[in-house]
Parts: C-alpha cells; structure tokens; sequence
C-alpha cells in the first residue's frame, strides 16, 4: 500500500458513514476507490461466473472482481459508524461466500 492510498483513505476514517453524511461519505469513498483503481465495484453490475469450460482469462477476470468487491465492502464496513456496521456486517460474509466462487 502505497502512501498515497494511506493519505486517501483517511479521508474515510476522519468522517464515517453515520446515516446523515452519506453525499460527503460516497464522494470521498468515490475517490478512494479510484485511486486504488477498484471505482468498477461500485460502478459496474457483478458479472455473471464463467463456465466450467471459460478461458482461464475469464475465471481469472472474475475471481480479480469477486476480490475486490470484498476489498470495497470491508473497506465500506470499516469507515461506516458502529451502528451502521451493526446493520450491516453479515453483508462481509455474502461478500466472503461470493469471491469463494
């Protein structure tokens, strides 16, 4: 991790998501995500799994998106207040289930 992406992401943890900031939040979160080059997460549907028979390309591409989808929930998780991740934090585990495809 770069020191960029540790400069970035304290723009997150100095203002957590606490159910009226969210504009404030999502800009910021926006932001991270882009420099870390993970904004598709958040910008693109998930894709559908390749077939058994896919070209390991494609089982490669999906797996990276799988992972990074748990990279922007946890870091989503991680700078939302504690009543927020409270509310939210069994959505970790689907994330977990999903990227194990």
């Amino acid at each position: 991790m770069t020191n960029n992406t540790i400069s970035l992401r304290s723009l997150l943890e100095k203002e957590k998501l606490n159910g009226f900031n969210f504009l404030d939040w999502f800009r910021n979160l926006r932001i991270v995500l882009k420099q870390e080059r993970k904004e598709h997460v958040i910008e693109e549907p998930i894709p559908d799994e390749p077939a058994a028979n896919a070209p390991r390309a494609d089982k490669d591409k999906f797996k990276k998106y799988m992972d990074d989808m748990v990279d922007v929930g946890c870091l989503m998780l991680a700078t939302m207040d504690s009543e927020l991740q409270k509310q939210h934090e069994n959505m970790e585990l689907q994330w977990e289930l999903m990227s194990s495809k």
